[in-house]
């Protein structure tokens, strides 16, 4: 009989420090979730947990490469570039850079491969293993829809407070205006950024070629006030509906 009462004595223990352990586990969740730590049962591997709560991401499929240029293809091909002035090769690598044309372009990585001649070896061959995720963007898309091409006007910026060329390295800051011409007559606005790039070359008196790209693009001007009410608007590339 004192072995009957002495386990069922030590169930009753062990059932109480049981409970106990419940209610601490409980109370840390709730004070971790009070404070703001998110509570990890909800992810994978919990049991009766839904798949609904596991974030999905699916690989978005690459663009292909764009088509190979017909006669009417309107792309920039700058002659006469003098190889050893880092300006040149700066804004020269630009005006092909972002030349676009929709009709044969799937997006603007196909221009940055079609500069490809100003760029460092290493430069050329990481452009050229990158594949871009589908969809170039509802200003791309704009300009698509009337099948147009763009051209840029590119101007140095002076005032970049950059450090000072060296015999192999040089560094330029350039400002692009792009305009997008459409097959059907339609004008809009194209490209518009601050371009800076980071030049290298092998030696004095030989080609520069660039080894780095950093992009900041243009934000659109704010709309003018209209004199009769409130500001208005005017109709952009990319709130253009395609034709």
């Amino acid at each position: 009989m004192r072995t009957t009462r002495g386990t069922a004595a030590g169930a009753g223990t062990r059932g109480r420090r049981l409970a106990a352990l419940a209610v601490v586990s409980v109370t840390g969740i709730l004070t971790l979730t009070g404070c703001g730590l998110r509570d990890h049962r909800e992810d994978v591997g919990v049991p009766g947990s839904s798949p609904s709560a596991v974030p999905s991401v699916a690989p978005k499929a690459s663009l292909p490469p764009g088509r190979p240029l017909g006669a009417d293809a309107h792309v920039p091909s700058p002659s006469g570039v003098d190889g050893t002035d880092a300006t040149e090769v700066s804004e020269a690598w630009a005006e092909v850079a972002y030349g676009y044309d929709t009709k044969y372009d799937y997006g603007p990585h196909d221009a940055m491969l079609r500069s490809a001649r100003w760029l460092t070896p290493a430069k050329a061959a990481a452009e050229r293993s990158y594949h871009p995720a589908s969809g170039a963007g509802a200003e791309w898309n704009a300009w698509a829809g009337h099948r147009a091409w763009t051209t840029v006007k590119v101007t140095a910026d002076d005032d970049a407070d950059g450090p000072a060329d060296t015999a192999v390295l040089a560094y330029r800051a350039l400002f692009v205006d792009g305009t997008a011409h459409g097959r059907d007559g339609w004008t809009g606005t194209g490209p518009r950024a601050n371009v800076y790039l980071k030049l290298t070359r092998a030696g004095g008196g030989r080609p520069w070629h660039v080894a780095e790209v950093t992009t900041v693009e243009a934000a659109d001007p704010p709309p003018l006030p209209s004199p009769s009410g409130p500001a208005l608007s005017s109709p952009t590339p990319s709130s253009t509906t395609p034709s």
